[in-house]
């Protein structure tokens, strides 16, 4: 069974009735070597880089690998009883100096290109503020004030394996969920309140450094719905593993439904 989308409105349905696909992204799967579905734009240009990359490595390491058996073999004692005398040759050093150069200028294009991108923040409508504890989250939505003038706050902690309910994921699932739209440009602030930590969902292609007395910030935008787990990648003391991140991505007319009912709590 899988519980999604509303905290306010839990659906239950049957695993047999979701796409497989649907089923095992957004979280780590057993004997994972890829990455998770990618869910925003930064993330998918995380994904095609890599396998940009990918292919200059394979092309290298095979060349390299025929190089190094081609020695082994033509310079054998048995087959060359008389070693070579050459010791340079202008040719060969310029070549092995100028490609190099030239891969790294193609691979560098995309790569600043996307740093660039994940730098950038666009005119953000929604700020979430994410404070790090040992070991818990508390998010804080600061554009929005009840008749007490007071904004919506409340801690995130893990749910403790006796509390999950059928088809929950252990030391992933939280109490309190961040909720945000899809299809919105939406700028997080990450700090923390005692020690080191670090906010990161790999699916949304984030992570970025809480620090004590430092504001970072990142950028979200979602392209579809859903929930999206992440853990803190920071060595934050003996819990360290016990403080998962989950974002509940949702329809932004579900979204000020879900807002409204934290106003009036």
């Amino acid at each position: 069974m899988i519980h999604f989308f509303n905290q306010s409105l839990k659906v239950t349905i049957p695993f047999y009735f979701l796409p497989k696909s649907f089923i095992l992204a957004d979280t780590a799967e057993n004997w994972q070597l890829g990455f998770q579905d990618p869910a925003t734009p930064i993330m998918e240009g995380i994904i095609n880089l890599h396998h940009d990359l990918m292919f200059f490595i394979c092309v290298i390491s095979i060349f390299v690998t025929w190089m190094l058996f081609r020695t082994l073999w033509h310079f054998n004692h048995s087959q060359n009883p008389t070693p070579s005398s050459l010791t340079h040759g202008t040719l060969i050093e310029m070549v092995w100096t100028i490609t190099p150069a030239f891969i790294l200028l193609i691979i560098a294009v995309p790569s600043f290109s996307l740093l660039y991108a994940m730098d950038e923040v666009i005119s953000p409508a929604i700020t979430i503020k994410t404070l790090g504890h040992q070991w818990y989250w508390t998010y804080e939505y600061s554009d929005y004030l009840n008749e007490d003038g007071d904004f919506i706050e409340f801690d995130s902690y893990m749910l403790p394996e006796e509390d999950l309910e059928l088809g929950q994921l252990r030391l992933l699932e939280v109490d309190n969920r961040m909720v945000v739209p899809t299809n919105t440009h939406i700028r997080v602030i990450v700090s923390a309140a005692d020690v080191l930590h670090s906010w990161a969902v790999p699916s949304l292609g984030i992570k970025c450094d809480a620090i004590p007395g430092r504001l970072n910030q990142t950028s979200l935008f979602i392209k579809r719905e859903g929930l999206y787990y992440g853990q803190c990648s920071e060595i934050c003391g003996i819990n360290h593993g016990f403080m998962p991140i989950v974002i509940e991505a949702v329809p932004l007319k579900n979204y000020v439904n879900w807002i409204s009912s934290k106003l009036t709590e």
